[in-house]
């Protein structure tokens, strides 16, 4: 008999389980801390220990299935590598659309002449030669390239031109948004290319690592990679469209908190150590975001499960809010590494640095917080930002680390870059301080969140005398921050609300007076009409407050902390093909296939001719994606116009998707 084994790694905690190969019960199950510097560490304690948990041997493994949130923190977070985008025949300003010069976050854009128009016809030459010099130039101060086109998607020529030219110059990864998406809007697609950019070695490190620690072991199974969709894709594909697995780790906990509850309607909630996402499932099923996955802001090109992922997890940074007479909190978006987890490895020095701070009895600005080294690529960094990296060595005091104020903006492009992380008070802290949670170093907790109390309000008071006290303030917040993402969740879904503002209606006084319960000469009250599904392995510890402040059914499963992972190995491998038909003019039919277009003089023709290549493209990239027994569907979208009494064809979109079982090691279709 084979077994499954499903892993998902997060910001904080990797979690691997192994299920029945019917994919009906839960065999093992295990846990270990996530190692940034080295993911194959944390890998590997969580993998070994769930095969250890379920007495299964190594080569009883028959497949692998891999989820991850580190693509959606690193959009929250802002973080990523540093990209160039190659942008071929769009106008000046056309980077404000879509959000996509704040994507850019300063990084270089290459602007060539080139382009098509709507019907694929070439507007001006694509200038290689300017290309070729803006490579040569740039050298390695960027990690891949992003090239986009403008009706790309109508002909992709420049940019497969542009994508071999760079190949070959730079030997660096190039994504080309025709790849990501057949949808027209050019700014959204070069967002959405930046994107995958960003984050390609990230997804790479990964995969890398979790095979690496297969190998090591003896697993020899198919690795598979859950999209932001729910459906499962092959690593090698997922190396070179990493976009695709953003909201992966929250896709596998829909399908995963399905499987453990055969819930029909409700509200799941996952909270990790950097996000909590919220989705609806209806009718057993998760809705499919129509306008693309929204991650950190951005709106993207990328088909994913209809999510609100908001940066708020048991490892969100406490922000003292200062202005007014009595201060306040606020949680998140970035994530920090725990105090408590930090001195779990470096004791000595955490609790000297606490202790010399709390001896003094004027409070520094920096007091608590520490930086941390991160492996990651160094190209493009300033002198400034070089020097502030070098001296960052190893784990140390952020008062240490900074010799100026000057320095504070070079160490906000290092975090961003992902070079270095900041330590410092979080949720997870307090837990540790009200004796919630026991993993990591409580003391160093209490005296962490003694040295943030000591900050002052904007009446010159501390924020708090009792260590205890700030940390059930901080425990608060996380429920009132955790009821509103629920909230939002909830106003967007339900119908009656379409034309207002989701955010606003979570927070809007109305709504805060009818959780109250508020009783006067108008009585109001509020709650969730349906459950909500709690996961995550700080579900059982927060999530009960935000039931009752709710006043809904709160389910935590038995499994709750490794849902993802379940989910991760228990979906179906899905890849879907589009593409367009369009009339250039009267009598003429264009069919945009991958090849290139083909003209033809009717339009049944022309339809029948790209259902054909959508068909040998979708069953390919399933068949590449790891699929077995594959099941075809389509759909077609034709829309015509009146024009004095007459049908006049505009335009038809195909769509094919195969989709099949996910192909299994020891079995005797392994060699498909």
């Amino acid at each position: 008999m084979g077994y499954f084994l499903g892993v998902d790694t997060g910001g904080t905690y990797t979690d691997a389980v192994i299920v029945d190969e019917a994919a009906t019960r839960v065999i093992g199950k295990a846990k270990a801390l996530t190692t940034r510097n080295d993911l194959a560490i944390g890998i590997g304690g969580a993998v070994d220990a769930a095969l250890a948990a379920a007495g299964v041997a190594a080569n009883d493994i028959s497949l692998v299935s891999l989820s991850t949130t580190l693509a959606t923190n690193a959009l929250v977070e802002g973080q990523g590598g540093r990209v160039a985008l190659v942008f071929i025949g769009f106008d000046e300003g056309d980077e404000a659309r879509a959000g996509l010069d704040e994507a850019l976050r300063g990084d270089p854009i290459l602007r060539l002449t080139g382009g098509h128009g709507h019907a694929g016809q070439e507007l001006a030459a694509l200038d290689l030669a300017a290309l070729e010099q803006s490579l040569r130039d740039s050298g390695d101060q960027v990690m891949g390239y992003a090239v986009a086109a403008r009706f790309a998607t109508r002909n992709p020529a420049h940019e497969i031109a542009a994508r071999d030219l760079i190949r070959r110059i730079t030997d660096r990864p190039v994504t080309c948004s025709h790849e990501l998406s057949a949808n027209l809007n050019g700014p959204k697609r070069a967002l959405t290319a930046v994107l995958n950019a960003r984050l390609i070695g990230m997804i790479d490190r990964l995969v890398a690592a979790c095979e690496r620690h297969l190998d090591a072991i003896g697993i020899n199974a198919p690795l598979m990679v859950v999209r932001g969709d729910g459906a499962l894709i092959s690593a090698a594909m997922v190396r070179e469209r990493p976009i695709e697995t953003i909201l992966s780790g929250p896709a596998a906990s829909i399908v995963g908190a399905r499987w453990l509850t055969g819930a029909s309607d409700a509200l799941v909630s996952d909270i990790g150590g950097t996000t909590t996402d919220v989705a609806l499932l209806r009718g057993g099923l998760p809705e499919i975001d129509p306008q693309g996955a929204r991650v950190g802001g951005f709106r993207t090109m990328v088909e994913a499960v209809a999510m609100r992922t908001t940066g708020l997890g048991g490892d969100s940074e406490v922000h003292l809010i200062t202005e007014g007479l009595t201060g306040g909190l606020r949680l998140g978006p970035r994530r920090l590494v725990p105090v408590s987890l930090l001195a779990q490895d470096h004791g000595a020095m955490v609790h000297a640095a606490l202790d010399r701070a709390l001896s003094s009895d004027v409070s520094g600005e920096h007091d608590g917080r520490f930086v941390i080294p991160m492996q990651g690529a160094q190209g493009g960094l300033t002198a400034r930002e070089a020097t502030l990296l070098a001296r960052i060595t190893q784990p140390m005091p952020l008062s240490q680390a900074l010799t100026s104020r000057l320095e504070a903006a070079a160490l906000d492009r290092l975090i961003a870059r992902g070079l270095v992380m900041i330590a410092g008070v979080t949720p997870s802290d307090a837990s540790h301080a009200l004796g919630r949670l026991y993993a990591w170093d409580a003391a160093a907790s209490e005296k962490a969140l003694k040295l943030l109390g000591r900050r002052r309000t904007g009446a010159g008071e501390r924020f708090a005398a009792d260590p205890v006290k700030l940390a059930q303030a901080i425990i608060d917040q996380l429920t009132i921050q955790t009821a509103d993402c629920l909230l939002e969740a909830a106003f967007g879904e339900d119908p009656a609300f379409a034309d207002d503002s989701p955010e606003a209606l979570a927070r809007h006084s109305l709504t805060r007076a009818g959780l109250r319960g508020h009783s006067g000469v108008i009585q109001m009250t509020v709650r969730l009409g349906v459950s909500v599904i709690g996961l995550g392995a700080s579900a059982p510890a927060y999530y009960g407050a935000v039931g009752e402040r709710l006043d809904c059914q709160m389910i935590l499963p038995e499994h709750a902390g490794v849902a993802n992972a379940i989910g991760a190995v228990v979906g179906q491998v899905s890849q879907r093909a589009t593409g367009t038909v369009t009339s250039p003019s009267e009598g003429r039919f264009a069919a945009h296939l991958p090849g290139g277009i083909e003209v033809f003089p009717d339009c049944d023709a022309a339809l029948a001719a790209l259902q054909a290549s959508l068909t040998d493209d979708a069953t390919a990239r399933a068949l590449r994606a790891g699929a077995v027994d594959l099941h075809l569907t389509s759909t077609r979208d034709i829309r015509e116009a009146e024009v004095e009494g007459r049908r006049m064809f505009i335009e038809a979109v195909l769509s094919v998707t195969a989709s099949g079982r996910p192909r299994v090691a020891h079995t005797a279709d392994a060699q498909i």
